[in-house]
């Protein structure tokens, strides 16, 4: 339903944001994509997929540092650490990640499932201890949510994966937070919509590319590699019911950009790496999104609100303003010191929302109205 207010719109001032789940890799790409989210993005939930994989707190730690060292000038950023989870994984670590003040969640990959996952979790047996001390001390899970099963279809893995991996899972452990992250089907929405859990206990991202695009995107006009991505991009309904539920105002769901840059040329070749770069104009593609169902009014809280509550944050004081008005996606970001580029999503189209403005100071009664 499309409200007037929203449709009239030709500018939006929000609470600052944050990126429930960003890759912002290391060295030469850390460099040249960090600007882009710490411009979007007060704080971002940080993946620690790295080569090799952040799998201790001093290795989140040091990590921490690269990003802080990278940063711009005066940039107002904080990244909020994670921890990859292995089958070896103790509950001493858990424990000590908790108490280090730094890290906020830790990363489930199934091994094999996605990009830098070789090193992920083969059997959820073998984590018993480790889901019982982040039940304990309420350290959430962060779950790419695919089985890995050659034999089954890959549209159908996120479906399989609640089905067979998810619901035993958070049946055994009823008091552990959970977060199916970068969420793609109606099953996956159904289910984070539906599913008994206490409050901030089980929560969804959802991309600006799983809003914006079905799997179409990747074919037409020939195979168009920056679109391909994991969790893949599913048939148009799946995408109405993910619009859905970014926009019902339902606070289990909130923003999470998957935003994962690689260099240009792993992309475009015979067997290239799957993710989409959106970094450069994540609000722009979330806004597109929203105002495209009339629910700009409702973008604030997806992307500022309910997030930061699951994770028991204080809303950021800043703000953001973005205009309605079209411009044109650079065709590459160049990262000279790689000697390579990176594709953003959509390069060389024009988008139609422009991030022009933000303030590290927001009217404290505006918040008061609007979330007292």
């Amino acid at each position: 339903m499309r409200s007037s207010e929203s449709a009239r719109a030709d500018s939006l001032t929000i609470t600052r944001p944050d990126d429930g789940h960003v890759h912002l890799r290391d060295g030469t790409l850390l460099a040249a994509v960090l600007p882009h989210t710490a411009r979007q993005f007060a704080r971002a939930i940080i993946m620690p997929n790295l080569q090799p994989p952040v799998t201790t707190t001093e290795q989140a730690l040091a990590y921490r540092q690269r990003i802080l060292r990278a940063l711009p000038e005066a940039a107002e950023f904080e990244p909020l650490m994670t921890l990859y989870l292995t089958d070896h994984t103790p509950p001493e670590e858990i424990r000590h990640a908790r108490a280090s003040g730094i890290v906020h969640a830790i990363k489930l990959y199934p091994a094999g499932a996605t990009t830098h996952s070789d090193a992920g979790v083969t059997e959820l047996s073998k984590c018993m201890k480790t889901f019982e001390a982040m039940q304990e001390i309420g350290l959430p899970l962060l779950v790419h949510g695919e089985v890995t099963d050659p034999s089954i279809d890959l549209f159908d893995r996120e479906k399989v994966f609640i089905d067979q991996v998810l619901h035993p899972l958070r049946r055994a452990f009823p008091g552990l937070k959970v977060v199916l992250e970068h969420i793609t089907t109606q099953e996956a929405a159904e289910y984070v919509r539906d599913a008994e859990a206490a409050p901030n206990a089980l929560g969804a991202t959802i991309t600006a590319h799983h809003l914006l695009y079905n799997r179409n995107a990747i074919f037409q006009g020939g195979i168009r590699p920056h679109y391909y991505c994991l969790p893949i991009l599913k048939r148009e309904p799946h995408r109405h019911a993910l619009v859905r539920a970014a926009t019902s105002g339902n606070p289990r769901f909130f923003l999470g950009t998957d935003s994962a840059p690689h260099p240009r040329e792993a992309k475009e070749r015979a067997r290239g790496c799957a993710g989409c770069y959106t970094a450069l104009h994540a609000l722009e593609l979330y806004a597109q999104a929203f105002d495209a169902v009339g629910a700009l009014d409702r973008l604030e809280r997806f992307a500022s609100v309910y997030g930061a509550a699951f994770y028991g944050l204080p809303r950021n004081t800043g703000a953001v303003t973005l205009r309605r008005g079209t411009w044109t996606l650079p065709d590459q970001i160049p990262v000279p010191a790689a000697q390579t580029s990176i594709c953003p999503l959509g390069a060389g189209e024009t988008i139609a929302w422009r991030l022009e403005h933000f303030s590290v100071r927001l009217h404290k009664e505006r918040v008061r109205r609007q979330y007292e």
